[in-house]
């Protein structure tokens, strides 16, 4: 009875010591917090429609139940990635209709697109764009892996409010001049020079915890952070790392006022900007400043997400273990 009693023991030792470390070591225990500013680019996965303009009284977006956010990948049975590839099907299908594939909330729909002559030229009616592009911040390159997370949140379809549907994008480099200042009810930015050419990363992934991909340039891995977990935050005195002017990369102090884990993993950190030179430059928290770690110690917590439009001086961040789990999906 002991030994049957021993071999149940052993393979629940056994399980234990060979499950459940994998899942504990997803993700590197040391990881580089960044805090630089870069590009980014996010090539859709067909052609993005924007919006829509009419075409003596007509509207083809309406007429063909067509909306902003609607991604095309298929024009007469052709697909297009591209909108140069939609000009050119156009230019040479010698019609006055299109047959019409489009994604809308993961489904695949079809509809006839008409077109409208304005001055000899046949027209859509449709603004469309194969690309989006922004500033952020990286948050984290993981130095075995090479995998890296900016943002700490999604980059969504300013209509809809959905987030886009990505083929593939890149982080590049990126060069702050200017900032304009928030104020109660209006975020402020951070105003920046890209440079496409000079790329850093490839993106794979566009979710709701941040911007993901492979690292493929050259990183400075002499100074590690700690990867913590929530039970390691403490509230008070705490810093973030982001670029206010040129490429240089500042350390600035905030606030820890509460941390939870939400059912989303959204916003689970609240804080409050009390750097005196932060404040002065920007009035709190400005768009571009999503993805800035935020550190305790030889720590890193979590990410800058989310402003309090009233009150710019404090905002939200995600934990920093939500985000590498995301990463590692």
């Amino acid at each position: 009875m002991f030994f049957k009693k021993f071999k149940i023991q052993t393979l629940i030792f056994l399980l234990t010591m060979f499950i459940i470390p994998q899942s504990l070591l997803a993700y590197s225990d040391k990881i580089i917090a960044s805090g630089e500013t870069v590009g980014i680019r996010l090539n859709t996965d067909g052609i993005l429609i924007v919006g829509s303009y009419e075409i003596n009284g007509h509207n083809p977006l309406v007429e063909a139940g067509l909306k902003s956010g609607d991604i095309i990948n298929q024009i007469n049975n052709k697909e297009v990635h591209t909108v140069e590839e939609m000009v050119n099907t156009i230019s040479n299908c010698n019609c006055d209709s299109l047959k019409v594939s489009y994604i809308r909330e993961n489904k695949e729909q079809n509809t006839t697109l008409n077109l409208y002559e304005d001055n000899g030229i046949l027209k859509t009616g449709l603004y469309v764009k194969d690309s989006v592009s922004g500033v952020g911040t990286l948050t984290f390159i993981d130095p075995n892996t090479k995998l890296f997370g900016v943002l700490g949140h999604e980059i969504a379809d300013n209509t809809t409010g959905d987030i886009i549907d990505i083929k593939d994008g890149t982080i590049f480099d990126s060069k702050i001049t200017s900032i304009t200042r928030s104020s109660n009810g209006t975020p402020g930015e951070k105003n920046a020079i890209l440079y496409s050419d000079k790329v850093e990363g490839n993106v794979l992934e566009n979710t709701n915890k941040g911007i993901f991909g492979n690292y493929t340039s050259n990183i400075n891995d002499s100074k590690l952070y700690n990867v913590a977990n929530i039970d390691d935050i403490k509230m008070g005195d705490a810093t973030i790392l982001t670029v206010l002017d040129g490429v240089e990369v500042g350390e600035f102090s905030v606030k820890i006022l509460s941390v939870n884990e939400t059912k989303d993993k959204l916003k689970n950190i609240q804080f409050e900007i009390t750097d005196k030179e932060l404040l002065e430059k920007t009035n709190g928290i400005v768009q571009g400043m999503s993805g800035s770690p935020i550190i305790q110690g030889d720590n890193i917590i979590g990410a800058v997400t989310h402003v309090v439009v009233d009150d710019p001086h404090k905002g939200y961040g995600i934990l920093i273990t939500n985000m590498l789990e995301e990463a590692e999906n």
